[in-house]
């Protein structure tokens, strides 16, 4: 059984106890854009209290706001049975919202049996939809049908009133713009500018997923020039939107400036992308707006001293001020951090190109790599270097386990101290560099090592 063969049960089940029940919102603009839905929403006149009695395991989590869950299995003693297939389908009784004091959630909540009385609270019109799955008929109170046929997002009644019911529905307004190649209706458009500062009253955590859909589905590029248009680049990502105006050097990048060179990586960011690439991708170069310095005589050309750190620092600030999780913070930072060390892949040592390609998730510096080079200069000699390597060199040989331990340098009569991390990676160095290729020769190198550092310290 598959997600809407379970949402078509359950609106069986409804009718077949005389109640209403439909396919609501994003399932069915999707269907109706021969898109397979993520998953399936359905609306009933069935008050929260009757869904639970006419589906017993149903999760009552959301039913202050009139939603029920009603998943495909029950729980055997607290876990699935053993392959079981589990679906879960959002069930929401019809009502009217009463205020958003909160900007996210209805004051109070009125039910009501009445599917167009329903729809009129949603957001927009190609998500105020209902399908009967029976009759597959399709009940239009919005002009959400006409909207899908020319491609327009337009706000449900009154713009503002929308909006200032949960602002994050202006970054939705602006997502769904982008993933569907659509246009933002005028009015609609208007009140998403007049109300773009106060979508950091929504939690960083709801802005930063939000803004990694659109990172992440597809349509990144236009993504960023609709939050530009609207004003919620400047009041989300203030960082971003410095990079408009701030010149390079055309003999590295013809395209122009950094905005210019960020927006053509985003356009190279596949559906599906991880989000840490994709956020890697827009935050590479946000150092650079800071450390600008004009040329400072004729034949000069514009500098970005130390921007690689000064963005690496810019980006955890970033990550942290939307929550990342500190893996996720960790990886964006070191894309940011060593995105310019490709251009030194032919000339590094051994130790030193193995170590790199030891950086975790590598596929993804290689990628931002990649990407960075064709929106500029579009030369790609290091990245197939790096390939190259990559695909002839054994991982025993990338990542080898180590010839030398500490428990070797505590048999050498040294006592535990900071200096065994700087034996041990010289000596991991000269393992990676074919210096030393068995246990007996990692011995001989430390104690000639440590003979060294003796004559050396007096």
């Amino acid at each position: 059984m598959n997600s809407r063969e379970f949402a078509e049960q359950i609106c069986s089940r409804l009718r077949a106890a005389g109640y209403q029940a439909y396919f609501v919102g994003g399932c069915v603009r999707d269907i109706l854009l021969n898109r397979e839905p993520a998953d399936y929403d359905v609306a009933t006149d069935a008050n929260p209290n009757r869904v639970v009695e006419l589906f017993p395991n149903s999760l009552t989590v959301g039913a202050k706001f009139g939603v029920v869950v009603v998943p495909s299995k029950s729980k055997q003693g607290g876990h699935l049975e053993e392959n079981a297939e589990y679906l879960q389908t959002e069930v929401a009784t019809f009502r009217s919202d009463v205020g958003y004091s909160d900007g996210r959630h209805p004051d109070a909540v009125v039910y009501t049996k009445s599917a167009e009385e329903d729809v009129k609270r949603r957001d927009f019109t190609i998500n105020g939809l209902l399908l009967n799955p029976e009759s597959e008929a399709v009940l239009d109170y919005v002009g959400g049908l006409e909207d899908l046929r020319v491609g327009i997002i337009r706000a449900i009644g009154e713009p503002e009133a929308r909006f200032r019911e949960d602002k994050l529905r202006m970054l939705r307004a602006v997502r769904f713009a982008a993933r569907f190649d659509y246009t933002i209706e005028p009015e609609t458009l208007r009140a998403i500018q007049k109300l773009a500062p106060d979508i950091v009253q929504i939690s960083p955590e709801r802005l930063r997923d939000e803004l990694t859909k659109i990172l992440t589905e597809g349509a990144a590029r236009r993504g960023f020039e609709l939050l530009d248009e609207t004003g919620l680049l400047l009041a989300l990502l203030p960082e971003i939107s410095r990079m408009k105006g701030v010149e390079q050097p055309p003999q590295f990048h013809p395209e122009g400036d950094v905005w210019i060179h960020t927006r053509m990586m985003l356009e190279g960011l596949n559906p599906g992308n991880s989000p840490t690439l994709a956020w890697g991708v827009l935050l590479h170069d946000v150092g650079k707006p800071p450390t600008f310095t004009p040329p400072s005589e004729p034949n000069g050309r514009i500098r970005f001293d130390r921007h690689v750190e000064v963005g690496t620092r810019m980006a955890e600030e970033i990550a942290r001020r939307l929550r990342f999780s500190n893996a996720d913070t960790e990886q964006v930072a070191a894309l940011v951090a060593n995105h310019l060390r490709f251009k030194d892949v032919p000339h590094m040592k051994p130790s030193t190109l193995k170590r790199f390609a030891r950086l975790d998730r590598f596929d993804e510096h290689l990628e931002l790599h990649r990407l960075d080079c064709m929106s500029s200069h579009r030369n790609l000699e290091s990245y197939e270097f790096m390939r190259q390597f990559i695909s002839n060199t054994p991982a025993g040989q990338v990542h080898p386990v180590r010839l030398l331990t500490g428990d070797d340098l505590i048999n050498l009569g040294l006592r535990p101290s900071p200096s065994f991390k700087a034996i041990l990676d010289a000596a991991e160095d000269a393992q990676l560099e074919g210096i030393i290729c068995s246990h007996e020769q990692a011995l001989k190198w430390c104690e000639a090592y440590l003979i060294a550092a003796r004559a050396k310290s007096c």
